[in-house]
């Protein structure tokens, strides 16, 4: 049973966002909310918020308007029509309670974006895997066109610095949150399902709950609008079939013969790319910043929403992706000392933690290493697909595997990272492949030191998760030069 169902009506009308008044936006520091807070206050919409930590994104807030604080503060919502909440939010959280004790309107994170999205051109996108790096794709190559796309985005653009924009242009691209069934509230002109995969049982309880919320998204795409979608996946595929015969117009793409934008092939210069790519009769060459098969995929989706879907030249559209260079915690290079590369990923559930480990892998030269450290996200998801994610990691050489970033979650009893490493080292023991040297770190402190002492010269230290493990690069970097020094 899902911790946030019945808390928030996805498909009730979009309020109005002339009718939203002053609004508060609580944890406000985080990518989501940061979002929100940044696109209302660039549509002139006055703007508090807080945040329990005080971190970087506040002073960001604070010079474009908004008044944030640190901590909760109840009574800062009494002056305030509207409030804005994500599913992480408890209602025991002190300004929600005293909001609905008001009577004041609570809206969702995805509520208060469509409010703001405000009669725009809306591409939302949505999948499992790559959905961020697919909207910041397509954000910067309309930012490239010319186009003063909005966006709102769970990563912030490298070139940018920023999460989100509100743009005086017809677009505005947000990155879709199916997790707890809010991606229903935007009506897009175009959609990009990039795969459907059995994640977020906690809140769908089974595969076909989750397969069934996708078609109603292809479903809530406006009349006329498009339905891209990855042929290569088996979920997005029958995704394509199921919303055609719904009478939804529908465009695929991948390496799939079958696909309408069909991928021939690519190569990999380091950490670049280049994809060619056949469009009907016409071959197109794609370029990006980035290294993976998975990443051609996802700038393949954006090309195709951007040409078939809002109308910007196949060339044009071809060229803005080279002006892509990067998403924070997207395989991002941190850094590299005494020969070791430290990259850090967002990766979290199984389909991106097997994407960005074999891309990883395949960069390696040997008999350099790769070498990942990886903190399970979400006790639900660690007891469900620890198999699954040690699967994932199999391809690397040495595995560390942290304690479980509990995020929204309470505990469960005999749940913890040890779970994936125990799998891990079984899978290696049974499939009669490579080696895999395996280590369980229960302490946070104990990674950085850990990783850096097992790194050498020419190896590749990748950190993966969606919690605090992205704080670790900078720390291996750091103890890897000490190291050298002696």
């Amino acid at each position: 049973m899902s911790v946030h169902q019945d808390r928030f009506d996805f498909t009730a009308p979009v309020v109005p966002i002339s009718e939203l008044g002053s609004v508060h936006v609580t944890n406000v520091g985080g990518a989501g909310m940061s979002a929100v807070a940044r696109v209302l206050l660039g549509r002139d919409v006055p703007v508090s918020g807080s945040d329990p930590k005080d971190l970087p994104v506040l002073d960001a807030l604070r010079q474009a308007g908004a008044d944030v604080h640190v901590g909760a503060r109840p009574e800062s919502v009494d002056q305030v029509d509207t409030v804005v909440v994500s599913s992480a939010t408890r209602e025991t959280d002190p300004e929600l309670a005293r909001a609905r004790g008001l009577g004041k309107r609570v809206l969702h994170r995805s509520q208060a974006l469509a409010s703001a999205a405000d009669a725009r051109r809306v591409v939302a996108v949505a999948g499992a895997n790559g959905k961020t790096t697919t909207t910041s794709m397509l954000t910067a190559l309309l930012i490239d066109a010319g186009a003063d796309p909005s966006f709102a985005i769970g990563g912030e653009l490298a070139g940018l610095g920023t999460n989100a924009h509100a743009g005086g242009g017809e677009a505005f691209v947000i990155e879709a949150d199916e997790s707890d069934g809010s991606f229903l509230v935007y009506h897009p002109e175009v959609a990009i399902v990039t795969n459907v995969q059995p994640d977020h049982l906690d809140h769908y309880g089974t595969f076909e709950a989750v397969q069934d919320a996708y078609l109603d998204f292809a479903r809530s795409i406006r009349p006329g609008g498009l339905l891209v979608a990855c042929a290569d996946d088996a979920g997005s595929a029958a995704l394509a079939r199921r919303a055609s015969d719904s009478g939804v117009r529908v465009l695929t793409y991948g390496t799939d013969v079958s696909a309408d934008v069909r991928v021939l092939g690519h190569e990999v210069d380091g950490f670049r790319t280049v994809a060619r790519v056949l469009d009907g009769d016409e071959e197109v060459r794609l370029a990006i910043a980035i290294p993976g098969a998975h990443n051609v995929l996802n700038a393949t989706a954006a090309y195709a929403a951007a040409h078939h879907g809002l109308g910007v030249g196949a060339d044009r559209a071809a060229t803005g992706l080279g002006a892509y260079t990067g998403t924070r915690r997207r395989f991002e290079l941190k850094g590299e000392i005494g020969g070791v590369t430290v990259v850090d990923d967002y990766a979290h559930n199984p389909g991106k933690v097997a994407a960005v480990v074999g891309t990883a892998a395949g960069l390696v030269q040997r008999p350099a290493r790769l070498v990942v450290v990886f903190q399970p996200h979400l006790y639900s998801r660690t007891q469900d697909f620890a198999v699954e994610l040690a699967a994932g990691l199999r391809p690397a050489d040495v595995v560390v595997v942290m304690d479980v970033y509990a995020a929204r979650e309470d505990p469960v009893d005999g749940v913890s990272g040890a779970l994936v490493a125990d799998a891990v080292r079984d899978l290696a023991a049974r499939d009669g492949g490579p080696s895999c040297e395996v280590h369980y770190v229960a302490g946070w402190p104990e990674a950085a030191p850990l990783a850096a002492g097992l790194a050498r010269a020419g190896d590749l230290v990748l950190t993966v998760g969606a919690g605090d493990v992205t704080q670790l690069g900078p720390q291996i970097l750091a103890a890897v030069e000490e190291g050298v020094r002696r």
